[in-house]
């Protein structure tokens, strides 16, 4: 019998699973609209004006989510405000100012969560309605294995203000299910983190979703749904969370991250005018 037991621990076959990480306020504290205004707005890329916006933008963000009709707002006046603007001028900035302002607002506890996924023999996949300029590095960074992010069209080194590929709601979910068939991952198995109402699809597909310092909705349908609550309160540096990784981000981190501050004021201002 113990020679029976030891073939059916050898033969046993193992199953793949993997974490899944939303990006803004579930891994990085908050977004960071104010804190790049001023390195945008001295390069030319934002006016004065755009500038306060994100400051108001960076309020809004604070308290609350954007829910279906805002967010489809929200990527049109996205387009329009990133088009024109120089890919390798805005990674220059980052490359720049990243440590200065992104270290501070990374969670401790998001880290730790990281490693121990990792640990447990789970991929750690970051999934973002940000691009994949933004996500990529901080992915890196974190020694994570792979993303799934929105993609922005370029063309002779600018963004055309096209949106190739849009990371949100259903279309999360539905792009960790074909990424789930191409790499073998249980998803029932797998786990989910994510802060908004906007996510229930993506923490749905999963068998463990949780809830990071969920807003009202979300809230309501973790206890629903009998889902986990995390609240994440310390944000710490990426050079002393990471350890010895590397620490170096090459690429814009935060050029998307003002884009949706402004973004949510322009679209809280056609709302108010359509209503």
């Amino acid at each position: 019998m113990a020679g029976s037991s030891r073939k059916g621990r050898d033969t046993r076959i193992h199953v793949r699973t993997a974490a899944f990480f939303d990006l803004d306020k579930t891994i990085i504290a908050t977004s960071s609209s104010s804190a790049f205004g001023r390195s945008f707005l001295s390069e030319g890329l934002l006016t004065r004006s755009d500038a306060i916006r994100a400051a108001y933008a960076q309020l809004l963000f604070q308290i609350g989510g954007a829910d279906e009709r805002q967010t489809s707002r929200l990527r049109d006046a996205l387009s329009e405000l990133i088009e024109g603007w120089d890919v390798a001028t805005v990674r220059r900035i980052v490359n720049e100012t990243v440590h200065e302002h992104i270290d501070p607002v990374v969670y401790a506890e998001a880290l730790d969560l990281i490693r121990r996924h990792q640990m447990n023999g789970r991929d750690v996949i970051i999934v973002s309605a940000s691009v994949e300029d933004v996500v990529q590095p901080i992915a890196d960074l974190l020694g994570a294995d792979g993303i799934l992010a929105s993609q922005l069209d370029v063309e002779d080194g600018r963004y055309t203000g096209g949106i190739t590929s849009y990371m949100y709601g259903q279309t999360k979910a539905d792009a960790i299910a074909d990424l789930a068939d191409r790499r073998g991952y249980d998803l029932r198995g797998s786990y989910a983190y994510s802060d908004s109402i906007t996510d229930v699809p993506m923490l749905s597909i999963v068998g463990h979703g949780f809830a990071v310092n969920p807003d009202r909705a979300l809230r309501r349908t973790a206890i629903d749904r009998g889902w986990g609550m995390l609240r994440f309160v310390k944000p710490v540096g990426l050079r002393s969370g990471v350890g010895t990784r590397p620490v170096l981000v090459t690429l814009g981190v935060v050029a998307v991250a003002v884009v949706v501050g402004v973004w949510l004021y322009r679209a809280a201002g056609r709302a108010a005018d359509d209503d």
